[in-house]
């Protein structure tokens, strides 16, 4: 069975049933998107129970012809590291269809084309994360930006129109440059004696790369790299290229802007792990020190203006910049620790951010504001809002046996072991991310109920089954990790062995006592 084809096939062709309902058929439509999520996800959970960690590297594999002419096909495979995000993204996107279920009201057919640009954008990223073809891959990177756009611009705020076209204009100028170095590639694989003609075989080229196959000047890689890191940098997103970020989080209806940050965006971290890593191993040892330094500084960054902000949502907004920068940062400094980290941390962050944003959009939508001075006392009207909002803002800032906890410590051990001084400046971002969680929830949850607040009613029904799994997940991970570990850590161990990586020796050898 062609499983990794029916798994992104199933919500495209579901987004295109869903808008052939009829435009009256507002619940049916809501039904029939929740139910088509809910076929990917039990086709995700077939796959992560026949997938044998200790198997071939890529799984399930599909090899077919797409434009032979141009030297690409239709390759479709998954590792470890693919799987974590494919399992992140089929249990994220059910939990927030039924979280937006009421957040298109406005005319007769925006259920529908809620819910279809929600599958669609879920359909265009597991193909990304599952293709194993260059070209194929660089298409529905690109792709998925056109129902994130609509979905941003159609349904949220009173700015989200700018806020869409400001995501649009960073995510396609980076697409852009990515492009040139995508054809750039080709033409590298041209003019090599390793190949008859050029080729977008993801495969082959690593593989040709890794033997010193692939003859091709430094600097032409060099520049290669660039473009496709300055595209991942743009969508994970890496300081200074975040600028559309908080816009497009606050504008967003709250489901929305989980699928951008917890899911869309991670097709930037993976990138960067698979793509940059893999094709252009020499390249990224040497821009190496520059992309820890800019994760360093967009960890400490987005945690001191969360801080500063009087907006929860853009405070949550932040501390991800925050969290994918300790993500890349696992990413680069290329030793298991750090990228076992990093890949789970991409799972962690995006179940733990989706907690958190959605329960404080269950409380915007509430008071009919953002601000945080406008809420106080909510713990005493809503104690189940209040909670579980603490449990998602403790596993924000990694407290121990909450999710975020194991990755956090992976990448903080990876990181030290090769780079201790970045690894102390990003250890202080957790005392910097006690500070806006616990200050947050103490201005709006604790103390005498402010004006205005007095009628706040409780999580309903629909928003428990919401935020449960979230938080049962968040639980489950953090005090057993191991199931998702022994899934990441042997792609990991393919990746490191690939670019030609080792862990470091100990720095000190301990002598046993003599016998």
């Amino acid at each position: 069975m062609p499983w990794l084809t029916i798994l992104w096939a199933v919500p495209m062709v579901g987004a295109a049933l869903v808008m052939l309902l009829p435009s009256g058929a507002r619940h049916l439509a809501k039904y029939a998107a929740l139910a088509v999520s809910l076929v990917v996800l039990a086709v995700t959970v077939l796959l992560a129970m026949s997938f044998q960690p200790g198997g071939p590297r890529y799984q399930f594999v599909e090899d077919h012809d797409w434009i032979p002419s141009f030297g690409t096909g239709y390759i479709l495979g998954i590792d470890g590291i693919a799987l974590a995000l494919v399992v992140l993204t089929a249990v994220l996107v059910p939990v927030l269809i039924v979280a937006g279920w009421n957040d298109a009201t406005d005319h007769a057919r925006s259920v529908h084309a809620y819910m279809a640009l929600t599958l669609a954008v879920e359909g265009m990223v597991l193909i990304s994360l599952t293709a194993l073809d260059v070209l194929l891959f660089y298409v529905f990177f690109e792709a998925m930006l056109i129902p994130m756009y609509f979905l941003i611009g159609g349904f949220g705020g009173q700015e989200k129109s700018k806020a869409a076209v400001k995501f649009l204009l960073y995510n396609l100028f980076g697409g852009l440059i990515m492009l040139a170095a995508v054809i750039g590639l080709y033409v590298a694989t041209a003019g090599s004696d390793a190949f008859a003609s050029g080729t977008f075989d993801f495969r082959a080229i690593v593989d040709a790369m890794s033997s010193g196959a692939l003859d091709v000047d430094p600097a032409v890689l060099n520049a290669l790299f660039l473009g496709f890191m300055f595209a991942f940098a743009i969508k994970a997103p890496l300081w200074p290229f975040h600028r559309w970020l908080p816009d497009a989080a606050v504008e967003s209806t709250p489901a929305t802007a989980v699928l951008m940050m917890a899911v869309v965006d991670k097709v930037g971290t993976f990138g960067m792990l698979r793509y940059c890593l893999q094709l252009f191993p020499d390249a990224s040892m040497t821009f190496r020190p520059l992309v820890i330094t800019l994760a360093v500084i967009g960890i400490v960054y987005g945690a001191i203006v969360a801080i500063g902000q009087t907006d929860v949502m853009r405070l949550i907004a932040y501390t991800s910049i925050s969290h994918f920068g300790f993500i890349i940062l696992g990413i680069f400094v290329m030793t298991s620790q750090g990228q076992s980290g990093s890949t789970l941390y991409m799972v962690n962050h995006g179940i733990s951010t989706a907690a958190l944003f959605l329960i404080a959009g269950f409380l915007v939508s509430r008071r009919g504001t953002r601000a945080i001075a406008a809420y106080g006392g909510v713990q005493k009207v809503a104690p189940v809002l209040a909670g579980t909002f603490l449990v998602a803002g403790l596993a924000t800032l990694s407290l121990p046996g909450l999710a975020p906890f194991v990755s956090e410590f992976l990448v903080l051990i990876g990181t030290f072991t090769v780079y201790p001084v970045f690894a102390v400046f990003a250890a202080l971002a957790l005392v910097l991310s006690a500070i806006y969680v616990l200050w947050a929830y103490q201005r709006m949850m604790t103390g005498p109920v402010t004006v205005g607040n007095e009628a706040i009613p409780d999580l309903v029904p629909r928003e428990l089954l919401v935020i449960t799994p979230l938080i049962a997940i968040l639980l489950v991970l953090g005090v057993y990790p191991k199931p998702a570990l022994d899934v990441i850590d042997p792609a990991v161990g393919h990746t490191l062995t690939t670019i030609g990586q080792q862990d470091p020796a100990p720095r000190v050898a301990q002598e046993g006592p003599a016998r």
